[in-house]
């Protein structure tokens, strides 16, 4: 049985992205047909572990994403995987521009599209804010999840 691809991607793969891959893996628990990767859009940390305040609310709910390490998008992305999950306009329009086909670009969409259709929501990104921002983000993401894995 062919595999299907999701990447789940933000700015810099510490926060959103970590922990959109983590709840995505923990909804699609025991099936085989997924595989699951996040990415960021900058390189600053390649190599990193998620931030501790992602670490800490993925724990809270029963998630050890400590075993993430940070990685760069890149335009082979485009190659290995089905579908790509952006977590703002921002990582949308930086994921489009390494598009090289209009299939490349079928691929991305928003992940609150799930929630909001249409209406470009961002997940805000929590890195300058406090704990409480983390909770909010990992709602919004449960959620959001909640539906792709109905949907895929």
């Amino acid at each position: 049985m062919e595999k299907t691809r999701i990447l789940m991607v933000c700015l810099g793969n510490i926060c959103r992205s970590p922990l959109a891959e983590g709840i995505m893996r923990a909804k699609l628990f025991g099936r085989n047909n997924y595989e699951l990767e996040s990415a960021g859009t900058g390189g600053w940390h390649v190599g990193d572990p998620p931030d501790p305040r992602s670490v800490a609310i993925a724990k809270e709910m029963g998630l050890d994403i400590t075993g993430q390490r940070g990685r760069q998008f890149k335009a082979t992305d485009f190659d290995r995987f089905d579908h790509i999950f952006v977590m703002d306009n921002s990582n949308h329009r930086d994921v489009l521009k390494l598009a090289r086909t209009e299939h490349d670009k079928q691929k991305v969409s928003l992940i609150l599209d799930t929630l909001f259709p249409g209406e470009n929501v961002d997940v805000p990104d929590p890195y300058y804010g406090g704990n409480d921002g983390f909770a909010k983000v990992y709602d919004m993401l449960d959620q959001a999840c909640e539906i792709l894995k109905e949907r895929l």
